[in-house]
């Protein structure tokens, strides 16, 4: 049988006869499969998952900073040690929760709070793309819209 065939209620998808609702699930996981192949995805993703402050930082003087730090900007402050000669601005998780910037003179530092904005970014379109080809196979197969 074709994918668009419908029989006593239920559709066929890629050889199992399921209801809508478990079409609707099996698209996605279609779909990520589909989007999600390649490097630049991957890192985009965990671009974002390493930014989140996670390991404890000494040295901090509390106030308005963020406790700790994220394995990212660690690493890019130890492995980028120039700095810049007035502050710049960032942002990080805490400071989009309150609204404000942060602030920074490390090149590292700076560096490691952009990119995980990039790989949200990239992450976001690609849930985008997903939804647009999970509705529109959707409505293909149910026949529901056209």
């Amino acid at each position: 049988m074709d994918t668009v065939e419908q029989l006593n209620g239920k559709f066929f998808f890629d050889g199992m006869s399921v209801e809508k609702d478990e079409l609707l699930y099996w698209l996605i996981i279609d779909e990520f499969k589909n989007q999600f192949r390649d490097i630049i995805d991957l890192l985009a993703v965990a671009s974002w998952l390493t930014s989140f402050p996670v390991i404890p930082v000494d040295g901090k003087m509390g106030g308005a900073l963020t406790k700790g730090t994220s394995p990212l900007s660690l690493a890019s402050s130890s492995l980028i040690r120039h700095r810049f000669k007035t502050r710049q601005r960032t942002i990080t998780w805490q400071q989009l929760l309150e609204g404000r910037w942060a602030y920074t003179t490390s090149v590292g530092a700076y560096i490691g709070r952009w990119v995980p904005w990039l790989g949200a970014i990239l992450t976001a379109w690609d849930i985008s793309v997903i939804t647009k080809n999970v509705q529109y196979r959707y409505k293909l197969i149910t026949g529901i819209g056209a």
